[in-house]
């Protein structure tokens, strides 16, 4: 059964058999494992998830969709190893799911214009999985990725949790419709909440907007801080942001207050 991509949702179904083993490969799922999928559509990597003995917990957007899935996985929602959610993966109740930071793999196919939303959504110490799969646009997965001195608010956000690699890049080509652009697998290895509290996560952020509010200029301008800040941080006096690591922001963070 194929069912026609709505573009209002920014579908795009994975054809390629190699592409989904080697994602369900990257997401490593164990008999003890619960996976959380986001976007199952037509269920292709769902099935795959299934066969390593996790349980998925899918949420799925399209009403389209449900009934097909309801019906594909009958078997396994009746032996408690799949539940589907109809909802939207922004406006899920972690609590209803039993769901608590670490607890879960995250797998997702994600729709390119929610990408940021839904990383910021799950990368906070209140939602973080313990790994995540990716499957987003090779050119958000490349800027993830960066090396010091191109580093962005979204390569540092992911990094301050865990560590990004791409697995491989999936050519438009693989999907149904095509896209306008290619797709990598991007993951999240080595997970952890590096923080105490929520203030001090938000304080972190805050620095962290302002540290970017200016790219152009160097940081001790956007953050109005001292020489001295940055020297203890081991941040050169003329750095911008782009050129620090996600560790010196951690410095920043206990050594400049928000204004």
């Amino acid at each position: 059964m194929h069912i026609k991509a709505k573009k209002s949702l920014g579908q795009h179904f994975l054809t390629s058999e190699k592409a989904v083993a080697d994602i369900a490969r990257a997401t490593s799922g164990a008999v003890e494992d619960t996976i959380l999928e986001i976007g199952p559509g037509e269920g292709v990597l769902t099935e795959s998830l299934l066969e390593s003995g996790a349980r998925v917990i899918a949420i799925e957007k399209d009403d389209r969709l449900i009934a097909h899935l309801k019906e594909r996985f009958a078997r396994e929602e009746k032996e408690e190893h799949f539940t589907l959610v109809h909802g939207d993966a922004l406006e899920i109740d972690f609590d209803a799911l039993g769901l608590t930071p670490t607890s879960y793999i995250l797998a997702a196919n994600i729709p390119y214009y929610i990408t940021g939303l839904l990383i910021r959504a799950f990368f906070t110490r209140e939602h973080l999985p313990k790994r995540a799969v990716l499957l987003v646009q090779k050119e958000v997965a490349e800027r993830i990725v960066a090396p010091h001195g191109k580093e962005s608010i979204l390569s540092i956000a992911v990094k301050t949790f865990g560590s990004p690699r791409i697995v491989r890049a999936i050519p438009r080509g693989m999907f149904r419709p095509q896209p306008s652009v290619d797709s990598a697998v991007l993951l999240i290895e080595d997970i952890a909440d590096p923080f105490t509290s929520q203030e001090s996560e938000e304080h972190y952020f805050e620095i962290l907007r302002r540290g970017f509010s200016h790219k152009r200029k160097k940081l001790s301008s956007n953050l109005n801080c001292s020489s001295d800040t940055l020297t203890a941080c081991n941040i050169p006096a003329n750095a911008r942001p782009e050129d620090v690591p996600p560790e010196a922001w951690h410095c920043l963070a206990e050594k400049v207050a928000v204004q």
